[in-house]
């Protein structure tokens, strides 16, 4: 219909609608307003309240029930893209919200950090994981963001490894998709000398780099965003790293999706220092028809040294129908032979109907800990943007 519209008309038509984007636009602001207000309001009645702002499973019941009644023709993409900023503004009027990342700026932990929780928390970059562990343990950050494992090079060791040292618990979960690009000031991908990278985006790009780079030296560093900087003071130099890092340091993309598989992905958690279960109502704990709240659980356990004892746990689960996702066995630090393991179930192992499993777990185990229960996470697709990994 639009063809057959005269220029006049279509200037008309195009004001005539402005007009009213600017009134449905003057009515949104008026309700986010009134909605910034609820939030300050509940603060205050939370003021002196240890417990975390953050409310994942609050959060994906808002969510959920969203997407369910929205009839378009905005995407539910969209809608919860807008929605997660909301959520984070929310939490920051409530309380400054403050975020432990493996930094600099730039860094993929920093934009997992971002993509989830949003533009209104204030993100702490630390030198390394440990750090952001010890930043969230101590009460420094409320938050950490954590890479745990990729879905092509396996698990971030380390970041397993703290879990048993640091007392802190998983919040939430994310899955990222990666795709890096070579970041370089030099004049051709001839010209580089050496690349540096974290040593998992290096790993992740091996293939790639040996075929266009077979020459250049492969130096794993700290972060990506280290990368970029050590990258942004040498001239035969080049980074591995996402896209984003291109415009903080000053440096050209020379290639771009040069990760040796597209199907590759990074599982972030967000840990902090209580238990998000031990924050919820009775109501929230109790899963109602609909409910989409915590349905998965990480755990860490050592074992007695004795034929049958894992075999044991693998059972006890299985006679509660309760899926295994993953499992996972690390050296124990000081002790020479002997492990920890990690596993991740289906399942809200806090909830009171797992009381009497989770009792003869710790029976059966030598020690047994639940890292936390906690939603299934989103996948947050940004291929096209270049954006993900550690």
């Amino acid at each position: 219909m639009s063809d057959t519209l005269s220029p006049e008309q279509r200037t008309a038509a195009l004001a005539s609608i402005r007009h009213e984007i600017n009134g449905v636009d003057a009515a949104l602001l008026q309700l986010l307003n009134q909605r910034a207000a609820l939030s300050l309001e509940v603060g205050r009645i939370k003021a002196g309240d240890s417990g975390l702002i953050f409310k994942p499973v609050r959060e994906r019941e808002v969510l959920a029930s969203l997407v369910a009644s929205n009839t378009g023709p905005l995407p539910d993409a969209h809608l919860n893209n807008i929605w997660r900023e909301i959520f984070s503004s929310s939490r920051a009027l409530q309380r400054p919200q403050h975020v432990a990342y493996l930094g600099p700026e730039g860094t993929f932990s920093y934009v997992a950090g971002v993509e989830y929780l949003g533009h209104a928390a204030t993100f702490q970059p630390c030198p390394d994981l440990q750090a952001v562990f010890a930043c969230v343990h101590s009460g420094e950050c409320e938050l950490g963001i954590v890479p745990l494992e990729n879905s092509l090079q396996g698990t971030v060791g380390v970041s397993f490894d703290l879990f048993f040292s640091y007392p802190v618990f998983i919040q939430a979960e994310l899955f990222l998709r990666i795709s890096h690009c070579l970041l370089s000031n030099a004049q051709s991908r001839a010209a580089v000398k050496v690349v540096y990278s974290h040593s998992q985006p290096l790993a992740q790009c091996g293939q790639w780099l040996r075929t266009h780079l077979p020459n250049a030296r492969l130096v794993p560093v700290e972060s990506t965003a280290a990368a970029a900087l050590r990258a942004a003071t040498e001239p035969d130099a080049a980074a591995i790293g996402s896209h984003s890092l291109a415009s903080m340091y000053g440096l050209d993309i020379l290639a771009r999706a040069v990760e040796d598989n597209p199907g590759n992905w990074t599982r972030f958690v967000i840990i902090g220092s209580h238990s998000a279960h031990d924050s919820l109502s009775s109501h929230q704990r109790t899963p109602q028809p609909g409910f989409c709240g915590a349905n998965k659980s990480s755990v860490l356990f050592t074992l007695p040294d004795k034929a049958g004892s894992l075999a044991a746990v693998l059972m006890l689960l299985a006679e509660h129908k309760v899926n295994m996702r993953k499992l996972e066995s690390r050296p124990m630090r000081g002790e020479c032979w002997k492990y920890v393991f990690f596993a991740d179930v289906e399942c809200a192992l806090e909830d009171p109907e797992y009381t009497d499993l989770v009792e003869t777990l710790r029976n059966t185990c030598n020690s047994f800990r639940i890292l936390g229960s906690y939603p299934t996470g989103p996948q947050m697709d940004r291929l096209g943007m270049d954006e993900g990994g550690v």
